[in-house]
This record gives C-alpha cells, sequence and structure tokens, in this order.
C-alpha cells in the first residue's frame, strides 16, 4: 500500500465476489434470493423488505462499539430472475476496525447454464484500510452465505 502526501496510507477499493453453480432454475434462486423469509433463512431476517426499487430496509447484527449494529439497505436494482442491486451502509465514525463506517453495494447476477444457474455476487466498496475488519470477515462470511442460498432454494421446488 503506498502512502499519501500527509504519511497516511491511501484507500483502497476492495471487492468481495463469490460465484457458485446451483442446480436450480433462475426463478428459483430469485424466490430465494427476494423474498424477506427466505433471506431469514440463508442471511439474516430483514426488516421492511421488499424487491423493489428505493425500498429501504435493515439487516440487525452483532453492534461492536458505538455502531448499534444496523445494515441500512436500499434496493437500487430490479432485474426479475437476472439481477438484483443493493446498497449495504452501517458502522459509526468513532469506531475503528470492526463497526467502521461502511458504505459498499451487493450486487447478484444469475445466468442461466446448462446445469442451472450460475449466481455470481459482488459486493463492491470496502475502503481499505478503514474496512478491512469488514472485508476480512465478510469475505469468509459470503463464502458461507451463498452456498446457503442454494439449500434455501432446494427446498422450493
Amino acid at each position: 500500500m503506498t502512502a499519501t502526501a500527509t504519511g497516511a496510507p491511501a484507500t483502497a477499493i476492495r471487492d468481495i465476489v463469490v460465484e457458485e453453480v446451483f442446480p436450480h432454475s433462475p426463478e428459483t434462486i430469485w424466490r430465494a434470493l427476494t423474498s424477506g423469509e427466505l433471506i431469514g433463512r440463508w442471511l439474516m431476517a430483514p426488516t421492511g423488505f421488499a424487491p423493489l426499487p428505493g425500498t429501504r430496509f435493515t439487516f440487525q447484527t452483532k453492534a461492536g462499539g458505538s455502531w448499534d449494529g444496523v445494515i441500512h439497505c436500499q434496493v437500487l436494482e430490479v432485474v426479475a430472475n437476472e439481477r438484483f442491486v443493493y446498497s449495504w451502509k452501517g458502522g459509526h465514525a468513532d469506531n475503528v476496525g470492526y463497526g467502521s463506517p461502511l458504505d459498499t453495494t451487493v450486487t447478484w447476477t444469475l445466468t442461466r447454464t446448462g446445469e442451472g444457474t450460475r449466481v455470481r455476487l459482488v459486493h463492491a466498496g470496502f475502503a481499505v484500510p478503514r474496512n478491512q475488519s469488514a472485508l476480512d470477515v465478510m469475505g469468509n462470511g459470503w463464502k458461507t452465505v451463498v452456498p446457503r442460498l442454494g439449500s434455501v432454494a432446494s427446498e422450493q421446488k
């Protein structure tokens, strides 16, 4: 990492990318991805969720330091059975490490394949070094969460 003129480390923007192929149709994956009840089974229960552009909703995770643990989201884009995008913001300016300010975007892309559906998650916009803790924790977390999306979809057939 390079330093700025003030000697502080330069900020780099990093993304988390996870891809899986599931033996389900895009329509089946889409239901698991855009139903509040089902999201609660593979990720966290959302409050105020609807898969409509402009909808604001929240997730509640473990609080830390000055941060209350609320993740503020807003649906940005919905293309049924293909693409779902929402903002993901949280943290508090007084926190360093866990719970530091986070302003990111989550993009789900579904592509029909011969085996079913390729799911690509891109959680973009981690400002490093400030968000390094979130990048590390969520990078590992999404690798667990995305396969659970497939398990919930399996139950929807």
